[in-house]
């Protein structure tokens, strides 16, 4: 007669399962809780202590760590060595173990939780009993999922259950303790190093995946999105898809930048994306006029882009938008009539998010290269107004406060080098990725035309040559911010200097490579 082995925390789905395995003639064995559940639920069922002969110890920290569990579970059915030895330590055979974990993460989680009730919510004899299972996963099967369990009893049942089935099984009881080993192991470094800004010798990725793709950058690259097992969904992986088609590798990445931008801005803000690079960006007082003036800053390069807002959007942007092509429309709301115009667009992907967006999956940026990976802690700073250095004072007024820090948060966003010029809580020119500073300069005034004269631009590094703001300059902008650290700074700042127009020193570079 067969052998089951049930040792449960979480007890969805118990006795629907114990009652299938005793409807098939299989013997019951349980631990603790889970025997007082089933015994309560007017099962017959053994306890493990009287199984092994020996009762539980030290507050329930040992009862399943026994030579008549493990041995059961372990022993090869095919190797006569392992079953002399079973017959002679009066072991009997373990076929199936359901087993799942203490919450630890949920411990941890918990406001309040003190040291020792996490350490108590670290489980032993748990993983230890599914590594045993899994290994001997040529005779023995092993559940840690209810949803395993009525696929389990309908193939008992129809005796289609398989060492291919027991294999899946073991490979996810693996993974299963593989993810809490590394959350112990997590949460053990941030106690040892509390409030330890340094990268962790080991770094340990648990990721599950989220979504399948139908390709990646290029229809040739297989790809899909991943996000950290068992974590809370935030960012992309928070976002309620209300419409169109799937979202694509490309949507994904340009959907978090913009996102990400929309979210720093304190007043109703919309960033329209192009290749991960923001082309529109702008803050109003409403939604409409935020997307129209980002919209104005490239009319050309705006269509079919991806489009962030930080306000939920009604019938009147609805409308407006309506009119051209959008890749994805991201808000934290819709109303009603907004969704009813936004349905003529079958394709349009409409993306309801969270209202506050994560700079980097779990506080860390992370990119790979060739043999390894790259971490770094996510550019999440911005250096305070007040704190920045006037170096040169223009002839024209002094600037207005928002332009130049909404002109330097743009510069963030934007791939090195990078170079933006804002107006009136608009970008009216944007110069990205090129390897010169000048060249970014020469294309974001080009942008721009007219609308450069009396603009201010934000640098996302130093200018290394007086010619970038010269070049600036020559096309009406009349106020800089740049966070200084050349050789040739005392150039620049002459330069301004000599050209009459503002520059500020913030002090912190933003490179994005």
């Amino acid at each position: 007669m067969p052998r089951a082995l049930l040792s449960v925390y979480d007890k969805t789905g118990l006795l629907e399962l114990a009652r299938g395995l005793r409807a098939l003639g299989w013997d019951l064995l349980a631990t603790g809780g889970t025997f007082k559940a089933l015994v309560d639920a007017g099962l017959a069922v053994m306890e493990v202590a009287d199984y092994t002969g020996d009762p539980e110890c030290f507050e329930g920290r040992v009862k399943t760590l026994h030579p008549k569990i493990h041995g059961s579970l372990l022993f090869r059915r095919d190797s006569e060595q392992h079953k002399a030895d079973a017959k002679r330590l009066d072991i009997a055979p373990i076929d199936l173990a359901v087993v799942n974990l203490y919450p630890f993460e949920a411990t941890i989680a918990r406001a309040g939780v003190t040291l020792d009730e996490c350490i108590e919510q670290i489980d032993i004899g748990g993983p230890s009993m599914l590594r045993s299972a899994s290994k001997n996963h040529a005779a023995v099967t092993v559940l840690t999922n209810p949803d395993q369990y009525a696929g389990f009893i309908q193939k008992q049942t129809a005796g289609t259950w398989s060492l291919e089935d027991r294999r899946a099984c073991a490979l996810e009881a693996f993974r299963l303790t593989a993810a809490y080993d590394a959350a112990i192991s997590k949460w053990l470094q941030a106690q040892a190093e509390p409030g330890d800004e340094n990268l962790p010798n080991n770094l340990d990725l648990r990721l599950s995946k989220h979504q399948g793709l139908r390709y990646g950058e290029n229809p040739h690259q297989p790809a899909a999105f991943y996000i950290e097992r068992d974590s809370r969904l935030e960012g992309i992986a928070a976002c309620e898809q209300l419409q169109g088609k799937e979202l694509s590798f490309n949507n994904l990445l340009d959907s978090d930048a913009g996102a990400r931008l929309a979210w720093q801005f304190q007043a109703p803000g919309c960033v329209i994306v192009k290749h991960n690079n923001p082309c529109g960006a702008a803050v109003a007082a409403h939604p409409l006029d935020a997307f129209l003036k980002a919209r104005a800053g490239d009319p050309l390069s705006s269509f079919g882009g991806i489009v962030a807002f930080n306000r939920a959007i009604g019938i009147e942007v609805a409308q407006v938008m309506a009119q051209s092509f959008w890749e994805v429309i991201l808000a934290p709301g819709f109303t009603q009539e907004a969704l009813q115009v936004f349905a003529t667009k079958k394709q349009l992907r409409l993306l309801r998010m969270p209202k506050q967006w994560p700079t980097a999956a779990s506080g860390l940026d992370l990119r790979t290269i060739g043999g390894g990976f790259l971490a770094q802690r996510p550019d999440d700073q911005f250096a305070d107004f007040e704190d920045w250095e006037v170096k040169a004072t223009g002839r024209n007024p002094k600037p207005v406060q928002e332009d130049l820090v909404l002109a330097q948060k743009l510069a963030k966003a934007v791939k090195s080098n990078a170079i933006v010029l804002v107006k009136n809580g608009a970008a009216v020119g944007i110069g990205a990725g090129q390897m010169s500073r000048v060249d970014s300069v020469e294309i974001a005034c080009r942008k721009a035309g007219e609308r450069a004269q009396g603009s201010a631009l934000g640098s996302d590094a130093f200018f290394p040559f007086a010619d970038g703001l010269e070049l600036a300059a020559s096309h009406g902008v009349h106020a800089f911010v740049e966070p200084g650290g050349s050789l040739r700074d005392s150039d620049v700042i002459a330069a301004a200097q000599r050209l009459g127009v503002w520059l500020f020193f913030s002090g912190m570079r933003h490179f994005r490579h």
